[in-house]
């Protein structure tokens, strides 16, 4: 077998390969992509068994596509943890390449999860979708700042047919007037986009079956659910909650020595995309569960409410794993819990697990 140690960059790699059917040893440095796909394609003609292994890199997707085309095995690492065994101080790609080939060879080298190609594209729909809406939102700021500039302050009702008459009206200096025509095109030639985009996310969702399930949880919608099936894979990852919001960067910073303990602010790990995504919705839970309604200004009081928002996307996130884990949807039950706003009946998962 020939195993390879790769320290992946984007426009070259630098690699360590061991033959151990004739303990040869060589290091190379090979540019993108030409020159790497020659060696690799070289590399699959002979009759031995290929196994590579790199760090996780966010522009390495040629690579995986070119590696799985001629079957020639991939393992991928997590970075920090592979870090954290360098015994050096001195940092080189020669080093790096070394390191990765020394952790195969003494089986110390850990793979992480890799999401399938079609889960990939899908999130390159959330994706897309997200920063659609950010442009959009962008333009709508721009457009509500020559509309107060000129005396109209309308809020929402700027976008309906009233509000962009006058906003239309305004007798503006060229370049003003250049710049308003060209933001109204904009947010007109984006608005269907993101419409059309929302209604595949809706699609895809509802063939998805466990996105289905988290969707019957209150304030969690298509879009929301569907990242969260994405982004967490498989529930068999995680043992617990608690490992889901460390996962997702919603865990606090921790630097605790001796009787002191330290916390700081989230560690934001993870994916930014779902994390945002939990925090809207569980406005939306908080509005519409009274005992959410209840903890959450508990911890405003407490915390502050940028502090309470994350707690309850914490929380959220927790319930939606054990919702998917369990292959259980949300369900009206009777609640041992009595609010004023729900005397009767309140809203509660069919199994809340304690996290």
């Amino acid at each position: 077998m020939i195993i390879i140690g790769v320290d992946y960059h984007p426009e070259f790699q630098q690699i360590a390969l061991l033959d151990q059917g004739t303990g040869e040893f060589q290091e190379k440095r090979l540019s993108h992509p030409e020159e790497a796909e020659q060696f690799y394609r070289a590399l699959a003609t002979a009759d031995q068994k290929v196994r590579v292994g790199m760090e996780a890199s966010g522009h390495a997707r040629w690579f995986e596509r070119l590696l799985a085309e001629l079957q020639v095995e991939l393992w991928i690492g997590d970075a920090a943890e592979i870090q954290s065994k360098r015994a050096r101080k001195q940092k080189t790609d020669r080093q790096d390449a070394q390191l990765i080939l020394k952790l195969m060879l003494k089986d110390d080298f850990r793979q992480i999860w890799r999401p399938s190609w079609e889960n990939r594209d899908l999130r390159q729909l959330l994706w897309h979708r997200h920063r659609m809406v950010q442009t959009r939102t962008r333009i709508m700021n721009q457009l509500q700042a020559v509309a107060i500039n000129e005396g109209l302050r309308c809020k929402k009702r700027l976008w309906r047919a009233g509000g962009r008459q006058q906003l239309e009206s305004f007798r503006l200096a060229p370049w003003a007037s250049r710049r308003r025509q060209d933001l109204l095109e904009l947010l007109d030639q984006l608005t269907p986009t993101i419409a059309a985009l929302n209604q595949a996310v809706e699609q895809e969702a509802e063939k998805n079956p466990e996105a289905k399930r988290l969707m019957t949880h209150p304030g969690v919608g298509a879009l929301t659910a569907l990242a969260f099936v994405l982004i967490i894979g498989k529930t068999d990852r995680f043992q617990c909650g608690k490992q889901v919001a460390a996962y997702l960067g919603l865990v606090p910073l921790e630097k605790s020595s001796g009787n002191r303990r330290r916390l700081g602010h989230i560690t934001k790990q993870g994916s930014s995309l779902l994390r945002f995504l939990l925090v809207e919705a569980a406005q939306v839970t908080v509005r519409s569960l009274p005992e959410w309604r209840t903890q959450y200004f508990r911890l405003l009081m407490r915390r502050g409410r940028k502090t309470a928002k994350v707690a309850m996307a914490r929380r959220l996130a927790i319930r939606l794993f054990w919702m998917w884990r369990d292959r259980r949807d949300y369900e009206l039950q009777r609640s041992s819990v009595r609010t004023q706003d729900s005397p009767e009946q309140a809203m509660v998962c069919s199994r809340t697990p304690r996290n």
